[in-house]
């Protein structure tokens, strides 16, 4: 069972030292709740004006059922209040073209996207409405760059292997709740949550899926909470329904790409960017030269909302492992709307807090309701970072 510690690995400790050598450091806004909340319960403050939190926009106060519905943690929707309130899970999902196509991503809340070694992207799914899916994946192994993303949404972590020098001890500890493939380096694991299933034509690496099921059943035997945490702080600020937070006095972004061209970032061995669609205020994926397409509904992918997270990056070591510093500060873009806002992450109270997401006059980034695609962008290949043909400076 995990037990909170606030604890990051010594590289993560000193790359953080890094990135704050380039930022201001200002405090984050606090959020206090006017009466005592039930179990189960969490709440972000209304805007009314400055009086009540300083918010842009109306936003989602609290998780609250009504109606046998709550808001979503993951995407500020109503949703039945057994999905709702029940922890997530992070499933690691592999990203290059021999993989494709990946089955069941669109039915996660959140994409978590980065860098890994070959220099292409690998993904990492958070999923709560789960219970229609037989199986998700291909599923793939794990860097501790994710691990420590998965613990901003109290997330139940899912792979099939790990970067065993830098990651093994983390997800051994009573830190994560994981469920793993037996594999080297993993002390307790899950193997009943995992099988294959026949691709031919495709390399045994992308045969591996996770199957809801059984995942259900490795979640029983190992004795994990589908509750969340009593000290669970989400990630997001909503926008309130029948509200839209339109950024109207912010500049026009129609194609976004997190690393355009020939680049060792990460994007560019993919080439990845995401269209924005007025009619229905999407974003929609592209990758590989055409459509991002899930395997179960033949769509492609689309989300409401898309962040650019520009964090310092090193190579760990001749096998081209990477590390990222996901806790401290750095620059961001965050794109909804149609608008692109620039500001800054931060992520100051350890590894079960969340990185917030501020403009550049200190308001917190209210996001639209729907889906959220998160970009690790490899800071010092920020120069490939391209919105509408314009490469993005701050």
């Amino acid at each position: 069972m995990k037990k909170r510690k606030t604890g990051v690995l010594l590289i993560l400790i000193i790359m953080t030292a890094v990135i704050c050598s380039h930022f201001d450091q200002t405090d984050s806004p606090s959020v206090e709740s006017e009466e005592p909340k039930e179990e189960g319960e969490t709440e972000t403050e209304e805007e009314s004006g400055e009086e009540d939190g300083g918010y842009l926009y109306p936003v989602i106060k609290e998780h609250k059922a009504e109606d046998g519905k709550v808001h979503s943690y993951l995407t500020g929707a109503k949703v039945d209040a057994s999905i709702g309130n029940r922890r997530p899970i992070a499933v690691m999902i592999p990203n290059n073209s021999a993989a494709q196509p990946q089955y069941g991503i669109s039915k996660a809340g959140v994409i978590y996207e980065a860098c890994v070694e070959g220099r292409i992207t690998r993904l990492m799914g958070i999923f709560e409405d789960f219970d229609d899916l037989n199986y998700i994946g291909p599923v793939r192994s794990s860097r501790d760059y994710y691990v420590y993303t998965a613990l901003e949404y109290d997330a139940i972590y899912c792979h099939w292997g790990l970067a065993v020098p830098y990651v093994a001890e983390l997800l051994n500890s009573d830190r994560v709740d994981n469920i793993s493939q037996a594999n080297k380096g993993v002390d307790i694991p899950t193997p009943i949550a995992f099988d294959r299933i026949a691709r031919p034509g495709y390399a045994t690496e992308f045969t591996g899926y996770l199957f809801i099921d059984r995942l259900k059943k490795g979640v029983e035997q190992r004795g994990y909470s589908w509750n969340y945490e009593d000290t669970f702080i989400p990630k997001f600020t909503f926008a309130a329904d029948g509200t839209k937070a339109d950024y109207e006095d912010m500049p026009d972004a129609a194609e976004i790409y997190p690393g355009k061209g020939d680049n060792k970032g990460g994007y560019g061995g993919i080439r990845a960017y995401f269209k924005y669609n007025e009619p229905d205020r999407l974003y929609y994926r592209f990758q590989h030269g055409g459509k991002h397409i899930d395997e179960l509904d033949g769509r492609q992918l689309a989300v409401s909302n898309v962040v650019f997270q520009y964090c310092h990056g090193e190579v760990r070591d001749a096998h081209d492992y990477l590390a990222f510093g996901v806790h401290g500060e750095g620059k961001c873009i965050v794109f909804t709307n149609g608008k692109m806002i620039k500001g800054t992450w931060q992520r100051w109270d350890g590894d079960d807090s969340p990185a917030k997401y501020y403009d550049n006059n200190g308001n917190e980034i209210i996001f639209n309701q729907g889906k959220t695609w998160v970009c690790n962008i490899w800071q010092e290949y920020g120069e490939f970072v391209s919105v509408d043909a314009n490469p993005v400076e701050f």
